[in-house]
């Protein structure tokens, strides 16, 4: 049968959350990456300023509170994302902090 230690054990399971660690944290910085690329967020945004000018020189009221409405999610997504970016990021060093306490563990 497979006989494991304590030590073999902790080693492992260090190794585990090490790897997963590294693994949230890449997943992190990739929001955080993709979210300051995302040309197409900047795009819509562009495009509402625009269609909010037109609006404000025309006398539109429900283009310009539309436009402003949808300006403001644009913001919140952004901000939400990175939010996400930066939690994930703090957990992989979290995980990664388990690790090493769990390797300094073995004797």
């Amino acid at each position: 049968m497979f006989s494991m230690t304590v030590s073999d054990f902790l080693l492992s399971m260090a190794t585990a959350l090490l790897v997963i660690g590294v693994i949230v944290m890449g997943v992190g910085v990739f929001v955080l990456v993709s979210k300051m690329l995302g040309n197409d967020i900047r795009t819509i945004a562009n495009q509402t300023t625009k269609l909010a000018q037109k609006g404000i020189t025309e006398d539109i009221t429900g283009l310009v509170g539309n436009a402003r409405t949808l300006i403001e999610a644009l913001n919140d997504m952004v901000k939400t994302t990175a939010g996400v970016g930066v939690f994930l990021i703090l957990l992989g060093i979290g995980l990664m902090g388990a690790a090493y306490a769990l390797v300094l563990q073995i004797k």
